[in-house]
């Protein structure tokens, strides 16, 4: 097999979402749910050559997928994922979008019926660094992942490591993987314990599946 060129956007994605690329299986089907600008889609369909889909809810997003070629429907992941046939895709990824659900663990529950697997990324907020500030500043924390102010961000649901894991235990739905990455979105296990991703990893993927 020759080896895959990607195009400059692709190859110069943020290096979480050629991790995530790396965890989907060559030739799947596969959703991206609030895909934004298509980043993570289109590094999909030129480095694992998946038949790659998504769903985002802000116009601007969906005419930039638009015009890179990828197949991109507009629409809420909190209500239109309900409209997706039972089984129907390989992978179904939630992107470091989880805190901005209304009800995120609907929409867990959704993508473990339309998809073999669920890959869910988000920020985490018992890092370190946000409980620093919280504690010295008595404020709302501002990081490079949680870049908003209290009164103008889009997120409404934070959660830490150990918050998604409960929930996860709550669903019965099964961790086949579990990765905390630092700023730069390389793996914190590499250099410590499970016991302390909460506190070091800025970020975590989970790539979920139904118990059986």
């Amino acid at each position: 097999m020759s080896p895959i060129t990607l195009t400059e956007d692709a190859a110069s994605a943020r290096v979480d979402l050629h991790n995530l690329a790396a965890l989907v299986e060559a030739g799947s089907r596969v959703l991206d749910v609030g895909c934004g600008d298509g980043s993570l889609l289109r590094l999909l369909a030129e480095k694992r050559g998946v038949d790659a889909r998504g769903i985002e809810l802000s116009q601007s997003g969906v005419n930039e997928c638009v015009a890179k070629g990828l197949s991109v429907i507009q629409g809420d992941a909190d209500t239109d994922l309900v409209y997706y046939p039972d089984a129907s895709f390989d992978y179904v990824i939630l992107s470091q979008t989880l805190q901005a659900m209304r009800k995120p663990r609907d929409v867990i529950d959704h993508m473990l019926r339309i998809g073999r697997r669920a890959i869910v990324s988000f920020p985490n907020f018992g890092h370190w660094k946000i409980r620093l500030q919280i504690l010295t500043t008595g404020r709302m924390p501002v990081t490079e992942n949680l870049a908003y102010s209290w009164y103008e961000t889009p997120n409404i649901h934070f959660c830490t490591i150990n918050d998604f894991i409960d929930l996860c235990d709550e669903m019965g739905a099964q961790i086949e993987y579990a990765s905390a990455l630092d700023r730069f979105g390389m793996p914190v296990e590499t250099r410590l314990p499970r016991l302390f991703w909460n506190l070091f990893g800025e970020q975590a993927v989970f790539v979920l599946s139904r118990k059986i």
